[in-house]
């Protein structure tokens, strides 16, 4: 039992890393998240990874042991790599986002403009994350929730386990990086991807051994 509740709360942290960072902007930019939004982007992300383990947990059931493995083992590994190249694919979309990205898709394009720069989900510049904006920032949060949640459901990762610790490390996530951005009062470059990836390839690696 401790083995599994360290592997849910070890995926469940490495994807609210990005919740963390934006948060710690948004906190030193003075930018307030209120409560109401806060559960909004708790719930979202969760919700989609939730979505996502269930996806997984069927396939499971019905594909061989050594698809399923492989499968799982390949996509957190390659989402780990993606992760730690995550520095280098936000710069891209910032300077390609008013060129190359001009397609809109279901809101595809703002969501990447979102992923570059979570300080743009303030898009009436109030000072304050509306519910509204907070779906926006959830959605583009919730990306990587997609691939790692099945991913992970493929490798018998307990689902239950995963979404009710995403619950508590988003909330967490949110609320302490706010704060401590507003203790620090300054723009930081504050990037923590490289470390939700080496998590990722971590777990890929366990579930080989």
């Amino acid at each position: 039992m401790p083995v599994i509740i360290l592997e849910a709360l070890a995926l469940a942290s490495s994807l609210s890393l990005d919740a963390f960072a934006a948060s710690f902007g948004y906190g030193s930019n003075q930018v307030k998240i209120p409560l109401l939004s806060v559960q909004i982007i708790n719930v979202v992300c969760s919700g989609v990874l939730g979505l996502s383990l269930f996806v997984g947990t069927l396939l499971r059931q019905v594909l061989p042991h050594w698809l399923t493995l492989t499968v799982s083992v390949a996509v957190l590994f390659v989402l780990g790599l993606v992760k730690l190249l995550d520095c280098a694919v936000k710069s891209l979309i910032q300077k390609y986002n008013d060129k190359e990205l001009q397609f809109s898709l279901f809101d595809l394009k703002f969501i990447l403009r979102l992923y570059a720069n979570p300080e743009d989900a303030d898009v009436d510049a109030s000072r304050i994350i509306s519910p509204a904006e907070a779906a926006s920032l959830a959605l583009a949060l919730s990306l990587d929730g997609l691939a790692v949640g099945f991913g992970a459901a493929l490798a018998s990762v307990n689902g239950w386990a995963v979404f009710l610790c995403s619950l508590a490390t988003n909330a967490f996530a949110v609320l302490f990086g706010c704060w401590l951005g507003e203790k620090m009062a300054r723009k930081i470059p504050f990037d923590l991807s490289w470390l939700s990836g080496v998590i990722l390839i971590g777990l890929a690696v366990l579930k080989l051994i």
